[in-house]
């Protein structure tokens, strides 16, 4: 569990008492601030009494004592609450800690984590060791539950066992249940989920789900059972079509889904024009995508669309915390909140030029302060990938009679392979590429082909995968090899090889899944890999997604798994992957 039971101990309760009683001195006074009073929705002007990590006290007074505390005159700012982003993919490509880094120099302060690398890579005591650890960073970190994996894992039952559900639906920084990508089967009669659901409602927390083309129908099914928010809603029919079955609305602006412009304007459309059960999320998109910003960026769209300004600032704040109901502790700047600030210089502009965090300055006059130290990823079971076994052709061999053909980034369907399999290298006069499926222990594989990925790929080789077992992609079986190699070599990542040339690497030190560097270099790899990528005839959008998605089971048609080519739709193994 965490560290203490209580967000504050009862001597630190004294203090803050004392602050305000004029014994102790505040560490940090803001002075004519001009501040968001969320619960009265106003703009007002007061003094803020910050001790530590806390705001003491918010309106007109000032403190009788001052005698170690630094004093901010903010008359030039306007100041709203640090942001809170209610659904974070925290390993993609990046990790928790250096995300959150980038995320809280644009404002966002405090976060909701998907736990699905942590529950697939770890067991729950070193899980929570890391919790532990990334509860002492500035930057505020929550998380979710997940119920299923996504995709069909060879040994389902016991990465999902019931009690590791229940440990961490018990862990205190754990708000809610889901995201429910596995809710078909919940419709199908599986009571071992309805009673995680359970056991979420009967602890207070939410459960968010996944409900990307849902009917009417089923929305209600979902929310009988147990569902109180969802973040799928592609048009703004479906946004009504989930408001008036009484959902919480997650809007999204994602790398994969940049849909919130469309959201707003067909919301206009219908007369949406009430907010409160909405906020936003940028739904774990991509490193080079958040050059525009985190929710900073999603604020600034949402007042360029007509958002009401106050309602613009709460859907990225004070709606997430009274949802999740930690508004006694986050979401807004009054007595007894943590002291997440924003300090903006125009109330237009939402990136503000200084962040405060836990009562840390994290930004100061638009420059960062650097006041997290960097997790030894490897200590917390993060190591480099360390691969104990070798490709060779006898891996690459191909007769599976159908493949899958991608129909965008991530949808994709079965197609029929017309041509011999058996050459080691394909001609570049088509869009059909060798697809591999390999074990991260090297026990198992299944071969098939790829359409409407790229035109001449020689070799790409990927550990970021759902599941974190290897991708092989390519027209040359021998540079596919070399790729493999040299993936191998640096511990893990994405290599993409040609000729026997090694184009482009992205290292992933962190158990082949996530990179330890920091969001601007990391940028600058995945749109160097992207660039060369769409040279060679990627012809979508985003290709980490891809990567990651061609074993995810919430999406149609078909896919490969650990446990071989699977019927989405039917539920069903075409093919099982055979032993090596």
């Amino acid at each position: 569990m965490l560290d203490q039971r209580y967000r504050w101990k009862n001597r630190q309760l004294r203090e803050h008492v004392a602050v305000l009683n004029g014994k102790k001195s505040p560490t940090l006074l803001l002075k004519n601030a001009r501040f968001l009073h969320s619960v009265l929705r106003q703009w007002i002007k007061g003094n803020i009494w910050i001790y530590e990590d806390r705001i003491v006290y918010a309106g007109e007074a000032v403190p009788m004592n001052l005698s170690q505390c630094e004093v901010v005159d903010c008359s030039a700012y306007t100041l709203v609450p640090g942001y809170i982003e209610p659904h974070v993919h925290p390993f993609q490509l990046y990790n928790p800690q250096t995300f959150a880094r980038y995320a809280s120099q644009t404002g966002t302060t405090t976060m909701i984590n998907d736990n699905l690398m942590l529950v697939l890579q770890l067991g729950k005591k070193k899980a929570f060791s890391l919790l532990k650890e990334l509860r002492r960073s500035p930057v505020t970190m929550f998380w979710w539950s997940r119920f299923d994996s996504q995709t069909e894992l060879g040994t389902e039952e016991t990465v999902f066992s019931h009690d590791e559900v229940k440990a961490w639906l018990e862990h205190d920084a754990v708000l809610q249940g889901g995201e429910l990508t596995g809710w078909p089967k919940l419709l199908d009669g599986d009571d071992l989920m309805l009673h995680w659901i359970q056991e979420a409602k009967r602890m207070r927390k939410k459960i968010e789900g996944h409900f990307p083309g849902a009917s009417e129908k089923t929305l209600a099914k979902m929310m009988v059972l147990g569902a109180d928010c969802d973040h799928e809603a592609m048009t703004g029919e479906e946004v009504y079509n989930r408001l008036i079955q009484g959902y919480m609305v997650s809007l999204r602006h994602s790398s994969i889904r940049p849909d919130l412009p469309v959201l707003l304007q067909d919301m206009k459309k219908l007369g949406i024009d009430q907010y409160s059960s909405m906020f936003f999320t940028t739904d774990g998109s991509t490193p080079a995508y958040h050059e525009q910003g985190v929710l900073d960026m999603m604020i600034r769209i949402a007042l360029d669309h007509g958002v009401p300004l106050i309602d613009a600032y709460h859907m990225a704040s004070y709606n997430v915390a009274n949802y999740y109901q930690i508004s006694h502790i986050h979401g807004m700047i009054a007595t007894g909140r943590v002291a997440n600030i924003n300090f903006l210089e125009d109330v237009q502009n939402p990136t503000p030029v200084s962040v405060l965090s836990k009562g840390k300055w994290l930004k100061r006059d638009g420059q960062e302060i650097d006041g997290q130290r960097s997790l030894d990823w490897k200590e917390h079971g993060f190591p480099p990938l360390n691969l104990q076994w070798d490709i060779s052709m006898d891996d690459l061999q191909f007769s599976m009679p159908f493949g899958i053909e991608m129909i965008n980034d991530v949808i994709t369907k079965p197609y029929s392979v017309t041509f011999d399999l058996s050459v080691e290298e394909l001609p570049e006069n088509h869009d059909e590429c060798f697809l591999v499926l390999m074990d991260r222990q090297g026990k198992w594989r299944i071969n098939t082909m790829i359409k409407g990925f790229a035109r001449n790929i020689g070799g790409l080789v990927s550990s970021f995968s759902t599941t974190g077992d290897i991708l092989l992609i390519g027209k040359r079986k021998a540079d596919i090899i070399a790729a493999f190699n040299r993936m191998k070599e640096i511990g893990g990542g994405i290599v993409l090889a040609s000729r026997g040339e090694i184009l482009h690497e992205l290292p992933l030190t962190l158990a082949g899944l996530s990179s330890d560097k920091e969001m601007g270099i990391l940028m600058e790899e995945e749109k160097e890999i992207k660039k060369l990528l769409g040279e060679r005839g990627y012809q979508h959008n985003d290709p980490i997604y891809s990567l990651l998605f061609l074993s995810a089971t919430h999406l149609p048609y078909v896919r490969i798994t650990q446990r071989g080519m699977y019927d989405v739709m039917n539920k069903t193994v075409l093919f099982p992957s055979i032993m090596r």
